[in-house]
């Protein structure tokens, strides 16, 4: 696709795919939670880290490839789940799966996705990683599990910091509901996006298909919002940890973790790895930026577990940094959305590409040859040029 090759930055993609998405989705995608100040944070904290150049270095046979739970990796980064997907582009889970496997990296799907587990499960062949959430109805998650486990996902993504819901305005002022209803407002915004109308015409994948038909009463638009209002769990503990762990029956990650007591928490009862995460600046707004954060939660438990790092990245350099506060890799969200809403499947290619890159280049003029040996020696010790 010619209009991707002139896409240079993350930004690029950003700037395409919000002219092709009707604005309630876009926006579902490009938001935070009140004031937004953590959504802007995640990214803005990357810039005051400072990264150190090198010179004279024999930089031929560079090495970007590693290893994230014990899958083999091209570069140290993950797709993150991200709810509606498939609102940016038709079957877009299911495109993004596909980039991520062809790119050699893993993929996460939400609970909250448009295509369903079995989507991913019949139009990829990698094993993938599905996130999930822990809802009232244990019988509906005993379930959802069992389906994760029969679509051979290596491992689980238990999301713990979305009990309650962070308030989101441009949601509401867009009039976008879970799962979104369509009246004069929501049609007018799609009417202006033909081309995404005419995709989305070529689809059966409209809805929240991990839950369409797999409760009770949730099998229309209607039923499902109120379903789904209803299923928010307070009572989410760390006992579900080790309930999770136990029924999946294999690796689980932990993730919205930003104290190193949580993380210790987390690992007490059988977390496999952490994901530093402010849920993407959705919840707690006022709450610090992932990368701040980080290299207290790896001092305290970087030698027990492997901890992993989510939001604000917006390039290969930022990947770098937080490879160089103690990050064993990172997981990108809205950089893969905005990548849908670009250009599909080879918009998520274009952004990993991006980053791959930029990553590549970074490395090199750091005097590094290989990823693995990214570390504190690599950026200044409290983040500024002295």
């Amino acid at each position: 696709m010619a209009a991707l090759d002139n896409m240079l930055t993350i930004d690029d993609l950003k700037r395409r795919a919000r002219r092709r998405v009707p604005k309630m989705f876009f926006e579902y995608a490009d938001s935070g939670s009140y004031t937004e100040s953590t959504y802007r944070a995640n990214e803005e904290d990357f810039a005051s880290i400072k990264l150190r150049q090198r010179v004279a270095v024999n930089l031929e046979g560079r090495n970007l490839s590693t290893e994230m739970l014990g899958k083999a990796i091209t570069m140290p980064v993950a797709i993150a789940p991200a709810a509606t997907g498939g609102m940016q582009v038709a079957d877009g889970e299911i495109k993004a799966a596909k980039a991520a496997e062809k790119f050699g990296i893993p993929f996460t799907l939400s609970t909250m996705s448009v295509c369903s587990i079995e989507d991913i499960a019949e139009n990829t062949t990698a094993p993938f990683w599905f996130q999930l959430y822990v809802m009232r109805d244990r019988g509906f998650i005993e379930r959802l599990i069992d389906r994760a486990k029969a679509a051979n996902c290596s491992a689980l993504v238990l999301t713990m910091d979305l009990q309650i819901l962070g308030q989101r305005h441009k949601d509401i002022r867009n009039g976008l509901s879970t799962p979104p209803k369509f009246n004069a407002k929501s049609l007018w915004q799609m009417m202006q996006h033909p081309q995404w109308c005419l995709e989305m015409l070529g689809t059966k994948r409209h809805t929240f298909r991990n839950i369409v038909g797999h409760v009770e009463g949730g099998h229309d638009l209607s039923s499902l919002a109120v379903w789904t209002a209803s299923q928010f769990d307070p009572t989410l503990n760390w006992t579900d940890v080790a309930w999770v762990k136990q029924r999946f029956g294999g690796k689980v990650i932990v993730k919205g973790v930003l104290d190193p007591r949580d993380a210790q928490l987390a690992i007490d009862h059988g977390a496999d790895a952490v994901i530093v995460s402010n849920h993407g600046g959705r919840q707690l707004d006022g709450a610090p930026s992932s990368i701040r954060v980080l290299p207290e939660i790896v001092d305290a438990v970087g030698s027990k577990t492997e901890v992993f790092m989510d939001g604000g990245i917006r390039s290969g350099q930022d990947v770098i940094k937080a490879l160089a506060l103690g990050a064993k890799g990172t997981f990108i969200g809205r950089p893969m959305l905005y990548g849908l809403g670009a250009g599909g499947e080879a918009g998520v290619t274009r952004a990993l590409d991006i980053i791959r890159k930029e990553m590549d280049v970074t490395m090199a003029l750091m005097g590094e040859r290989d990823i693995l040996n990214i570390d504190g020696k690599n950026i200044y010790s409290n983040g500024l040029v002295q």
